[in-house]
């Protein structure tokens, strides 16, 4: 699941919102169109990027995999329709797959510059140039960001864990932080005492989410490499 926001005043809405048929295109058909030339080719194991976006506003946290999904936003019911049909691939055809939502992933190499991008690198790209980075709504809204070196860990691990097939785990570090926590450790890695600007919150955006990764860490010994705070060092 991403945050989006824009350096300017006039809000740009989430990608799937304004185009969900290519979110459907590309998120559905492209994941039916890799779980068929697996299992035509003899793949052993299909290992699934989801996202956290599908437990949509559900007031429960920390969110855990057995949960009722609530997708806000185009892209939340691909994402969710694309781990159904690899747990029915997995059912009907034998072959292994692994789904695995992802909360807040940063690092580096993210595109400050897009409109679409990532939350933590615009912030720190519009902070260190004594720019206001703008949130929409009152920015205690809240996220499980996760360093992309532990959703690297999550892949290779899940490419080889045993009896683990048609399952879904979610991938993050346990932990929520508000933007307005984000822009304070900002200015602190900064030395800034740059405020926010604020603007209306946005339909389709999740209002908190935290992650509980107790499945993945018992079942794919799953473990925290880079914390957040250390995450946030590494890509200032």
């Amino acid at each position: 699941m991403r945050l989006y926001l824009a350096s300017r005043s006039t809000s740009i809405r989430p990608r799937s919102i304004d185009d969900p048929i290519t979110t459907n295109d590309v998120n559905i058909l492209g994941t039916l169109n890799i779980l068929e030339a697996a299992k035509e080719f003899g793949v052993r194991r299909v290992v699934y990027a989801s996202s956290s976006s599908v437990y949509g506003n559900t007031e429960i946290s920390p969110k855990v995999e057995d949960l009722p999904v609530q997708p806000l936003s185009p892209y939340a019911i691909s994402k969710y329709t694309g781990e159904r049909y690899c747990q029915i691939f997995y059912s009907l055809y034998g072959l292994e797959t692994v789904c695995l939502r992802y909360f807040n992933v940063f690092g580096p190499n993210q595109d400050p510059s897009s409109q679409y991008s990532a939350v933590i690198p615009k912030f720190i790209k519009l902070m260190s140039q004594g720019i206001s980075p703008v949130i929409y709504g009152d920015g205690t809204q809240s996220r499980d960001f996760t360093y992309v070196a532990n959703n690297v860990n999550a892949n290779l691990i899940a490419c080889t864990a045993k009896d683990i097939g048609g399952q879904v785990f979610n991938i993050a570090c346990g932990k929520s932080y508000s933007l307005l926590q984000l822009v304070d450790l900002i200015n602190r890695f900064l030395d800034t005492k740059i405020n926010p600007k604020f603007e209306q919150p946005r339909r389709g955006d999740v209002k908190h989410s935290l992650a509980g990764i107790q499945k993945a860490s018992q079942l794919l010994n799953y473990r925290i490499i880079t914390d957040f705070e250390e995450g946030i060092k590494k890509n200032h």
